[in-house]
């Protein structure tokens, strides 16, 4: 079992800068890969970033050159560094732990892994 704790979400105007993070604990932080997931209102959940085991990262294409996902083993904690950040990225942000087969693979998706409660980022003048 894994005990999720998201924070950092908030209000920003567009163009602004948010950092969410993201602790684990309660099984080995750093076998896990590791996604932050968001979902709109009346949207399915999605991925917009992983980071697996080995360090290898991914970026939905909405976000990337923008945000950016790391981890620190040590802190059992990830992070999302989310830049430019514009009114389509208002969502709940969720972060995931998965034990995909590969421990080179990346999160599965919504099905998949431990949650945590989710944390509101609402860009808006």
């Amino acid at each position: 079992q894994v005990r999720i704790v998201e924070s950092g979400g908030g209000l920003v105007q567009p163009g602004g800068s948010l950092r969410l993070s993201c602790e684990a604990s309660g099984s080995i932080f750093s076998q896990y890969s590791m996604g932050w997931y968001r979902q709109g209102p009346g949207d399915e959940r999605v991925m917009v970033a992983g980071i697996s085991s080995t360090l290898s990262t991914t970026y939905t294409d909405a976000v990337k050159g923008r945000f950016t996902i790391t981890r620190d083993n040590g802190k059992e904690t990830v992070y999302l560094e989310m830049k430019d950040l514009k009114p389509e990225d208002t969502a709940v942000y969720y972060c995931n732990a998965d034990l995909p087969p590969l421990y080179t693979d990346f999160p599965r998706g919504p099905t998949f892994g431990f949650w945590g409660q989710g944390t509101q980022v609402t860009v808006s003048a």
